[in-house]
């Protein structure tokens, strides 16, 4: 019987995947059979990758490209499918958060480079994904990276944590937009997890014991307990799930504590 997680000839193709929860991601899908566009920002992060992908005997191909640059996001896409002819999974996990601290003090040109890489960047991936996806008639998975910050209220990264609720509603219209496409679209919102990304909240024994305080598990997670969740996402096991958002977060939301 064919494994309900099989991604055996499937493209993925996975922003910010140099690192932390994207390079999780691009490991585990390979693992189970897809062909992988690793892409960040600096080539030589994503070779590491791709190195550790093929090294294992799988499939990977580099794409550098800045989430910010609308050109270069369409480069990945032209790409992806120059190499491979498809994209089967798409993985919106590049962010930024250049802003630490209460939204009464966040510059201008900071909230703008949140809502621009963060919101408008997977808008326009998605969108340039899609109708590839639709044309060729046998459906797609595209999965945004989102976070549990966008399901609460904070005084430290207000405007990330706005980012990512809008995420969670550009999946809920991007799942109506194309479901009939038999394309699907989900958000992971993780909670906090041991990343670079996430350095200030968790380095920090003090702030990260009160980011924690309310976990049921009382730890921080860790890159690869998000990773299955995109394999189930984009395989046959997720099939019938578009619109969600999937909170992963060791049991903090059920038993939440402010920060």
């Amino acid at each position: 019987m064919d494994s309900l997680f099989d991604l055996t000839g499937k493209v993925a193709l996975i922003t910010g995947s140099s690192r932390g929860i994207g390079r999780a991601i691009a490991l585990r899908m390979a693992q189970h059979g897809a062909r992988v566009v690793v892409s960040s920002r600096k080539a030589e992060a994503c070779e590491k990758v791709a190195a550790e992908i093929r090294t294992a005997g799988g499939e990977a191909i580099v794409v550098p490209c800045n989430i910010a640059e609308k050109a270069q996001l369409q480069a990945l896409v032209e790409a992806t499918l120059k190499q491979w002819g498809a994209i089967d999974a798409l993985v919106c996990n590049a962010a930024v958060n250049p802003y630490f601290g209460p939204n009464k003090d966040i510059p201008d040109d900071a909230f703008d480079k949140i809502m621009a890489c963060n919101i408008k960047s997977n808008h326009w991936l998605c969108e340039m994904v899609a109708p590839h996806m639709a044309a060729r008639k046998q459906g797609g998975a595209m999965i945004i990276v989102s976070s549990v910050g966008g399901l609460i209220g904070t005084n430290l990264i207000g405007a990330y944590n706005i980012s990512k609720a809008a995420d969670m509603q550009l999946a809920r219209n991007l799942a109506v937009e194309w479901g009939e496409a038999n394309i699907r679209t989900n958000c992971i919102a993780p909670g906090l997890i041991k990343t670079d990304f996430a350095r200030a909240l968790w380095e920090d024994p003090t702030i990260s014991k009160k980011a924690t305080q309310g976990y049921a598990l009382k730890r921080v997670g860790d890159p690869d307990e998000i990773a299955g969740a995109a394999v189930f996402l984009a395989s046959r096991a997720g099939s019938f799930m578009t619109g969600q958002t999937m909170v992963i977060d060791g049991g903090g939301m059920v038993n939440f504590q402010s920060v």
